[in-house]
């Protein structure tokens, strides 16, 4: 067996072994107690939704780390930064649940405070992968983080009543044009459109168009439900639940498509 091979074998032997640690710690740790569960009535569908996106989350985490074995070093950290995405929505995603199945209310400050987290780790992923085939600079790093929370911040300092609800949003939604600019016209844009192959551009494509479509969710129950109170807290924490399936899984499926795709046009051409 040559060296290059072992090293390989004892790479997934670590890789398989951490990997259990991780699951065996969110099994742990997230576990709910014999209250809460009890409290989870068979009509409360909002509650069932908050069950059923924290275990999504949970096993795409487990899956996004099993599959850094499968892409080149470049790629690996893109997927690792998918996992955390999953990871930390998670975590809140039990506390949300547990909050709503306790008291019936929104979860409002989980929820920025999982949004202040995993938000620009989204963000940071289109840098990752124009980074992964030599096309991206730090600027759009820093322009992609800053509309981020230029986006986020205002909005939780609106509905915690620190600012004017309409002043957060015109903030909040300035951040997101920002964003939006960026990702399609601007420097990672062009980057993208001029020198990705094409697995890296169905990718890039598809996560600008959920962060355009995906994330139009979040404004408009930000205006139904706080601002004109058109919308009940039940529709809306349903709705919010499935965007983030979408906007976080899918996401990262996105990125794992791009990265085994790339990673195996490598390994053929050498």
């Amino acid at each position: 067996m040559s060296l290059i091979t072992r090293f390989s074998s004892l790479q997934k032997i670590f890789v398989s072994k951490h990997l259990f640690m991780i699951s065996s710690l969110l099994f742990i740790a997230l576990m709910p107690s014999k209250a809460l569960a009890a409290n989870l009535q068979p009509d409360d569908f909002v509650g069932i939704s908050f069950w059923l996106i924290s275990m999504a989350l949970m096993a795409a985490t487990v899956f996004f780390l099993w599959e850094t074995q499968s892409v080149t070093a470049k790629w690996k950290t893109s997927l690792v930064v998918s996992a955390l995405v999953t990871f930390i929505a998670a975590v809140h995603y039990f506390y949300m649940r547990d909050v709503w199945v306790q008291t019936g209310t929104s979860p409002t400050v989980f929820r920025y405070i999982d949004w202040l987290l995993t938000v620009p780790l989204l963000m940071i992923e289109f840098y990752l992968i124009l980074r992964a085939i030599g096309a991206a600079s730090a600027g759009i790093f820093w322009r992609l983080l800053i509309g981020t929370l230029v986006m986020l911040i205002p909005g939780y300092l609106a509905e915690a009543g620190y600012i004017n609800i309409t002043i957060g949003f015109v903030i909040g939604m300035l951040g997101w044009a920002y964003i939006l600019w960026e990702i399609f016209a601007g420097e990672a844009g062009k980057a993208a459109k001029n020198k990705a192959s094409d697995a890296v551009k169905y990718a890039y494509n598809a996560m600008r168009w959920i962060v355009t479509i995906g994330w139009s969710i979040y404004p408009i129950g930000y205006v139904l439900g706080y601002m004109l109170g058109a919308a009940s807290p039940e529709a809306l924490n349903i709705v919010y639940n499935l965007a983030d399936l979408v906007n976080k899984v899918a996401f990262g499926l996105l990125i794992w498509y791009a990265a085994t795709s790339e990673s195996d046009k490598e390994r053929t051409m050498n």
